[in-house]
């Protein structure tokens, strides 16, 4: 079996991505609650966690048979 015969397989992974993307999110947050705090600047990290956020997200729309909105 392909993996075009199986959408719910990739409908799973595709959520599973998503909760990934929430587990960073919820990290870029806390960074930042951190960073205001202590009045510093960017958290170090940011850029680096934006871009694993939204290739993350891509792969879990690109799962989903959804176009990549980047390509848009």
């Amino acid at each position: 079996m392909n993996g075009s015969d199986d959408p719910l397989r990739y409908a799973g992974i595709a959520d599973r991505l998503d909760a990934a993307a929430t587990e960073l999110d919820e990290l870029m947050f806390d960074q930042l609650r951190a960073a205001v705090s202590a009045k510093s600047g960017r958290p170090a990290d940011d850029k680096r966690l934006i871009k694993a956020r939204r290739a993350i997200e891509r792969a879990a729309h690109l799962l989903r048979g959804w176009d990549d909105p980047v390509d848009d």
